[in-house]
């Protein structure tokens, strides 16, 4: 699987990409037009001056840039890239760059599932039809590794006419809102075997309890018998 992003085989850019805040400002940005670091601070739960800090290291590495002004064109706005951000491991990846790789990764994991359990958490505050819309499904495929790179790329054409930023080029029809499709595709790993658990509730604690406990009664009743 290839980057769409050109800056995600850049080490120091994966690094300076996979913080918290950083990612909930690109978040951001990837859904409104433009935005000021006071803004974006609001989103990250950070100080204006921090959101400042974050968003030139997103510039820095080509994430985000400079939006054009609004009013009177004294507050600064940013505007993310517009180019969707993935990535994937390479057998030709050079160690620091694996694992800037699986840093990153984490990262975007970390935040996919605080996004989902918010999701979940409110569903039942959606109007009926955001709650029959809202889905969580996983489905085991047996696939060659082509195969599900090729799935990837099918899927990823499904869904690009609907992303934030095309929609918005080609018209947004009345009800629609910012959803959020997560996709992961990667090969099952045989999970370790515990064997199986024991049903006894802990007799065999008991047992063993009671025999130590009888044992230690006749060695009492032994000891009395001799001293007697």
């Amino acid at each position: 699987m290839t980057a769409d992003f050109d800056g995600l085989s850049d080490p120091k850019a994966m690094r300076a990409l996979a913080h918290p805040a950083r990612l909930q400002i690109l978040n951001r940005l990837g859904v409104e037009e433009s935005a000021t670091a006071t803004e974006v601070a609001e989103i990250a739960g950070i100080t204006p001056s921090a959101a400042s800090y974050h968003l030139r290291m997103l510039a820095k590495y080509g994430f985000v840039e400079d939006a054009p002004p609004r009013g009177d064109g004294r507050e600064r706005l940013w505007r993310a890239v517009g180019k969707q951000l993935s990535v994937g491991l390479l057998p030709e990846d050079q160690p620091d760059v694996r694992d800037a790789k699986v840093a990153l990764m984490t990262a975007f994991r970390r935040e996919a599932n605080r996004e989902a359990d918010r999701a979940l958490a409110n569903v039942e505050t959606e109007p009926e039809e955001w709650q029959d819309a809202t889905v969580f499904h996983r489905t085991r495929v047996k696939v060659t590794a082509e195969e599900l790179a090729r799935l990837y790329k099918t899927i990823q054409e499904l869904i690009e006419p609907y992303a934030v930023r095309r929609r918005e080029e080609t018209g947004v029809p009345d009800g629609a809102r910012v959803a959020e499709v997560q996709l992961n595709l990667f090969p099952v790993i045989t999970r370790p075997v515990p064997g199986l658990p024991t049903e006894d509730h802990g007799l065999a604690q008991r047992v063993a309890a009671a025999e130590r406990a009888a044992g230690e009664a006749g060695e009492a009743g032994e000891a009395e018998g001799e001293g007697s």
